[in-house]
């Protein structure tokens, strides 16, 4: 296939600010596929590094190409390639890991201190014209899954991923604090799980108004703190209506926020032996209940990205298991990446999921 001279791209500069940068094209290893990528959404993760230009441990020291929710065509492959050809229609799952660790060869590939992920400091990101990637993170779509769903699988396996974690069983009752979309589609992993039912729960009316039409079973619009209030007790009030509303505790909560408050009324609302799943990325300390951990033995469950999802993933919407084209509500040209970022970064207009799409 014809490769362009040019790689734009959206590189983060500064604070809220991104230089559209014509890079370099990347070379292609033995066993890497230079991929036209065609549709990157925009995550919390590139939002916080657009804005506060850190995020955890990771911190913006020098320009950075953005963007890690993206699907394309391969346009060349190296001379070891054989999962996929030229012209294939890929998922690119961003993190490459070093394969050899402990960790990679048990399978939780995630927890690989060596990974590298796109848009996560220094690692470039994928929102360019062109982005070279190991064969085996790049994941064949089938002729039913557009590229627009394709960039999606990435934030669907944080969901699927965390369900997992969960154990939810068939009938469970599931409650997700957080309605953003990696809690939709969390709501969506527990439902094609066979949860009984999915609760929902945020502080933002419009995002439960879209949640009823979208895999959950009941929205709960939460009260915001009263001022001074303290976190913890915050988060029992909070609790004790939930509880009163719902007439019993979860069989496993999962958080999708990342704020103290609802960490803590994942612990508080999870039933006695339940697991309560932190799936959210908010400060690196926190307070928990532990007398409710520890009396009433609840599991709490860290989930870090994903493992092992994608092909999983792929099937689900092959079959139409789960469906996640309603939650794209926004698009923008790559050109317009800066534009696009401050949509994200402000929620405007009903923002569920933006993506960037490049028709070079």
């Amino acid at each position: 296939m014809t490769i362009d001279n040019k790689n734009l791209s959206t590189v983060l500069v500064g604070a809220e600010k991104i230089d559209m940068r014509d890079m370099p094209i990347p070379e292609v290893g033995p066993y890497d596929v230079l991929v036209n990528v065609k549709v990157t959404g925009i995550c919390g993760s590139d939002v916080h590094f657009f804005k506060h230009g850190r995020m955890m441990d990771f911190e913006v020291t020098e320009p950075i190409v953005l963007g890690h929710e993206s699907a394309g065509v391969v346009v060349a492959t190296g001379s070891q390639v054989t999962r996929v050809k030229t012209g294939d229609r890929v998922a690119i799952e961003p993190g490459v890991t070093c394969r050899t660790c402990e960790m990679c060869k048990s399978g939780q590939y995630n927890l690989c201190p060596h990974c590298k992920f796109a848009a996560t400091p220094p690692t470039h990101g994928t929102l360019s014209n062109y982005y070279s990637h190991p064969e085996d993170f790049c994941f064949k779509l089938p002729d039913n899954i557009s590229l627009e769903e394709g960039a999606l699988i990435e934030p669907l396996s944080v969901g699927m991923y965390a369900i997992e974690r969960a154990n939810v069983k068939p009938a469970d009752v599931v409650l997700v604090l957080g309605a953003g979309p990696v809690g939709l589609l969390t709501c969506a992993a527990a439902k094609a799980a066979g949860a009984g039912q999915v609760i929902v729960a945020d502080l933002i009316p419009s995002r439960l108004e879209f949640a009823k039409t979208y895999n959950s079973d009941t929205q709960l619009l939460l009260e915001r703190p009263q001022q001074g209030e303290p976190n913890i007790e915050y988060a029992r009030r909070i609790s004790a209506q939930i509880l009163k509303t719902l007439g019993r505790r979860a069989d496993t909560v999962l958080d999708c926020t990342g704020a103290e408050t609802c960490v803590q009324m994942t612990v508080l609302l999870t039933k006695n032996g339940g697991s309560a799943v932190l799936v959210g990325l908010g400060a690196s300390t926190q307070t928990l209940p532990v007398a409710e951990i520890t009396g009433r033995q609840v599991d709490v469950k860290g989930v870090f990205r994903y493992c092992n999802t994608y092909p999983r993933a792929i099937s689900m919407l092959q079959k139409k298991h789960i469906n996640v084209k309603p939650l794209i509500t926004h698009t923008y040209p790559i050109e317009s990446s800066q534009e696009a970022f401050l949509h994200a970064t402000n929620g405007r207009d009903g923002a569920i999921k933006i993506q960037i799409l490049n028709t070079q």
